[in-house]
């Protein structure tokens, strides 16, 4: 009987770790929160349905509520892939050795950001379209940054109003803040808190599209050269764990992501390759504004 007890035990003493075992098979992603909360949710849990389905294993987002906490989020192995922006991704990527950018939106091997304003503060004169330049009457107002690590919301607008003003931005404004998010950036420069922001075209394009901003009101002075943006980032120890060829299959289901519900949350009209070297531009401005090391 003693061996009866002796495996009794030994078949209770696994159950935990079998467990954890299954809990650590479940593919965790997240994604940047340069939006609204409860749209991420809502879409990000649509593309874990998706995956699920694509890649046979269960699939989880895991929101998160800063950029920073993606980041580190993804170093600790709490998410195994992740919708990064530029200058998170470059920096997740140095953190953890072998990972890899294995997709992007059609639209983000040429981002743009707009600089916007109120329209009734008449900084781009009588013009009704963007102007061709940054201009001069921006100098003095106020102006808001998205979140501190956005690409497209800090990181390159700061490099142009730089390469312009050859003055770092706090010289340039009279204040200047961090709204946390493209969607807040516009809120707050539509109700006058912010003389000027800087927002990702597609969050203003969509926020347009949606009536949740009115460009009679508010205008965008100013769109930027275009730049390599987001993209999916993969951990590089992913087919150690969830089985051969993982790394093929999940880039495969983002590459075939073509239902319009889906592709119209990002917003994006598709999905295309990408890899590390996409992103050697970022890269370089990061470092050269002290946000790399």
């Amino acid at each position: 009987m003693r061996w009866l007890a002796i495996a009794a035990l030994t078949l209770f003493s696994t159950l935990p770790m079998n467990i954890s075992q299954a809990q650590a098979d479940t593919f965790k992603f997240t994604a940047i929160p340069d939006e609204d909360e409860s749209r991420l949710v809502e879409r990000f849990d649509k593309v874990a349905d998706y995956l699920a389905e694509k890649l046979g294993v269960e699939v989880e987002y895991v929101p998160v509520k800063s950029y920073s906490a993606a980041v580190s989020a993804f170093r600790n192995d709490q998410i195994q892939m992740a919708w990064f922006g530029g200058l998170t991704g470059v920096q997740a990527r140095q953190l953890v050795p072998g990972s890899i950018a294995i997709a992007q939106g059609t639209e983000d091997a040429a981002f743009r950001s707009y600089f916007i304003a109120r329209r009734d503060l008449k900084l781009a004169g009588d013009a009704s379209e963007p102007l061709d330049a940054l201009p001069e009457s921006i100098e003095g107002h106020t102006f808001t940054f998205g979140a501190k690590t956005s690409t497209s919301g800090r990181l390159m607008p700061e490099y142009y109003l730089r390469e312009q003003f050859q003055e770092a931005p706090d010289e340039v404004f009279s204040r200047v803040g961090f709204s946390g998010d493209h969607s807040r950036t516009i809120a707050l420069v539509a109700a006058g808190t912010y003389d000027v922001g800087a927002v990702n075209f597609a969050v203003w394009d969509a926020a347009v599209k949606d009536g949740k901003v009115d460009p009679a009101k508010v205008q965008i002075l100013w769109q930027t050269p275009s730049y390599p943006d987001y993209q999916w980032t993969l951990r590089g120890d992913v087919d150690s764990r969830f089985g051969s060829e993982f790394t093929a299959h999940v880039t495969k289901a983002l590459l075939d992501m073509k239902d319009p519900d889906l592709l119209e949350s990002f917003p994006r009209s598709g999905f295309i390759p990408a890899s590390n070297d996409d992103y050697a531009p970022i890269k370089a401005v990061g470092e050269q504004l002290g946000l790399l090391r």
